[in-house]
Parts: C-alpha cells; structure tokens; sequence
C-alpha cells in the first residue's frame, strides 16, 4: 500500500515540475519578445528626435546664413553693444558728476565750518569784553550801523519798531511809560541780537515794542548826546538856535538816530488825549536813557540783556556769612519770567536832560533843520 502512494507522488512530482519548466519557458519569451519591442521603439523614438533635432537646428542656421538674417543679428548686435556703451558712459558720466557736486559740497561744508569757527572765536573774544559779534544790544551805535551797511544811519530795530508804533500803538496809552512783559521782552532781545533786520512778529502789543526801544537805547554804551556835549547841550534847552548848533557836533549816526527818535516822540504826543503820553511825560520816560552823565548811566536797564554771568559761583562761609549774603545768593540769577519790567529807575531825576529831550520833541522841526527829515507814513 506504501508504495503504491509513494509511486503516485512521484507522479504528481514529475506532472508538477514538467509543467512548471514549461511555464518558465514560456514566460521568458514572452518577456524577452516585450523587452525587445520596448527597445525597439525607443530606438525608433530617439532616431526621430534626434532627426527633427538635426532639421531645425539645420533650418535655423540656414536662416542665420541668409544675409539679411545676419546684417540684422548684426545690428541688433552693434545697438546693443551701443546702448551698452552709452549707459556704462552714462553712469561713469554721472558717477563723476556726483563726486563733483560732493567734493563742492564738502569744500562748502568745510569753509562753512571753518567761517563758523572764527565766528565762533571771534565770539568769544567779543564774550569776553561783554558782547558777542552779531548783537545789537550793548554795542556801539555806529558799529550797528556800519554791519547794516544801509544808506540811512539808523539802527534797524529802531526803525522796525517805529513802523510797528506808527501803524498799529500810537493809541495805546502810557507808550514808553507801561510795564513791557519780561519774557516777550528778552525773546525780542535775543531775536534782534541773531538778526538785527528782523521784523516785530504781529500782534505784539505796543507798548512791549515802546519798552523795547528804550531798552535798545540804554544798552548804548554811551548816550545819543555822548559824554563830552552832556554839559554844552543842557545849557542850550533854552534856546532853540544854540540847540541846533550843539547837536550839529554830534557824528552823523547819533544826530540822525537823535533826530529819528525825538520824531517818533513828536507823532506820540500828538495823540496824548488817547495815549496819556504828552511831550513832558514822554520826556520824564526817555531822558534817562537819552541823555545821562558818564557816572550815572541806567545801569537798572542792563539786566535785561546782559548775558549770564559763567564765573564759579562764590563759596560762603555759613558760620561767618550774615543773612543779607545767604539771602542774596540764595535768590542770585533767579528771575521770574512771566514778571513785568518796571521801567521806573530808583535814581534822583536829571531834570536838566528831561527839558532838552522835552525841547526837541516840542521844537523838533526847527532844531532839525539841516536832517532829513523824517516822514511818517
């Protein structure tokens, strides 16, 4: 019985392997007559390629040796290479000029700075005497006159004040007398000292601008009538002849501003009945800082545009100091800004100068004679 089930699996063995090797057979040509076909067509595939490859590049040459074709690769060429050239040109061309205009531009930066440098020693020096190279206040009327380099001898603040008064304050009562507003006051005085042409900003109340003036006047270091004709022209207020002939030995700058002023003086006291300002009172306003001796100078003035002052401040010896110094250091440079200037000056009144200033606004034309004369709009 054994070997009768062994021989029948040999038998199925045999049937299995025999059949198998076939299938084998017959899926090898089968994959190999695939392959074959595969490569075929991709020989077939890339020999087309290749060939319309060959035609166009043999198309497109042969257009490129047609002679119009290349006169006109030619010039597309030659203009390109030309527009090229103009913009590399171009650009050197405006690279140059900006290393131009750079170099200007530094050498004026350099003597800007370097003007800006002895202005500023110029400056200090001028510091160290009291007053700086483009002030107005505190300097000498004919150096203010000289920088305006104008045809009339007259510094121009008092003249942009003038017009202001002219046009706008005659009205305003107690010109020249009423308290200026401190602040206002020295933001004027600054303005005038950076640029002495500069213009009274609108709406600026007249009797600020009145203040200003006399401000100005008092900031000379020395009177209109100077020093030296203090004496001689006090003696002439009575007579209206000898006036005009002391006044004539004043220099041209002090007798045409003398003159300017003492107009404007004349205009306000034709308007007393609205101003309250008549020739005395304007005089009693004006004298002091028109007219002063040498040792009595308004000094009460010129803290209103002195500059601070840069020494240390003193050390005190709080055992040994008395209150009057504790005091007077504890309030040094402090200053309430918002305060109003008191025009009034503790001083015993120079009457003699009152009735010369009050004889040249009342007799203002027939001393002034010889000036030209100044005409209001």
């Amino acid at each position: 019985m054994s070997s009768l089930i062994s021989q029948q699996w040999q038998e199925r063995t045999s049937g299995f392997f025999s059949s198998s090797g076939t299938k084998l057979r017959e899926a090898r040509q089968s994959a190999g007559s695939f392959v074959g076909e595969v490569a075929k067509d991709a020989k077939v595939n890339v020999a087309d390629v290749a060939e319309r490859v060959g035609s166009l590049f043999k198309s497109r040459w042969a257009i490129l040796q047609q002679p119009a074709t290349r006169h006109a690769v030619q010039e597309h060429l030659i203009t390109a290479a030309a527009t090229t050239g103009t913009l590399v040109r171009k650009g050197i061309t405006e690279t140059k000029e900006k290393v131009s205009v750079g170099k200007i531009k530094v050498e004026e930066a350099a003597k800007k700075t370097a003007q800006k440098s002895k202005t500023l020693l110029t400056d200090i020096e001028r510091w160290q005497k009291g007053v700086a190279s483009s002030d107005v206040f505190g300097v000498a009327i004919e150096i203010t006159v000289q920088r305006q380099e104008s045809s009339r001898p007259i510094p121009f603040i008092l003249m942009k004040c003038a017009d202001y008064l002219i046009l706008t304050g005659l009205n305003s009562p107690n010109l020249f007398k009423a308290e200026g507003d401190k602040k206002l006051i020295q933001q004027l005085v600054s303005a005038y000292n950076q640029d002495s042409s500069a213009s009274i900003p609108e709406g600026v109340n007249p009797v600020d601008v009145a203040a200003l003036m006399k401000y100005y006047l008092a900031s000379l270091p020395t009177p209109l009538t100077t020093f030296e004709l203090y004496n001689e022209i006090k003696d002439a207020r009575s007579s209206v002849t000898r006036m005009r002939k002391s006044l004539q030995k004043l220099s041209s700058v002090n007798y045409n501003t003398l003159e300017f002023i003492t107009a404007l003086l004349l205009r306000v006291s034709q308007k007393a009945q609205l101003n309250k300002m008549n020739s005395h009172s304007l005089a009693m306003e004006m004298a002091p800082v028109i007219m002063w001796r040498e040792e009595k100078r308004p000094e009460s003035y010129r803290e209103y545009w002195r500059p601070p002052s840069r020494s240390p401040k003193k050390s005190i010896d709080f055992e040994t100091a008395s209150p009057w110094d504790l005091l007077s250091d504890e309030g040094e440079g402090v200053v309430d800004a918002s305060s109003s200037i008191s025009l009034d000056d503790i001083v015993q009144v120079d009457f003699g100068a009152v009735d010369v200033v009050q004889c040249l606004i009342e007799h203002h034309n027939a001393i002034f004679t010889d000036a030209g004369e100044t005409v209001w709009r």
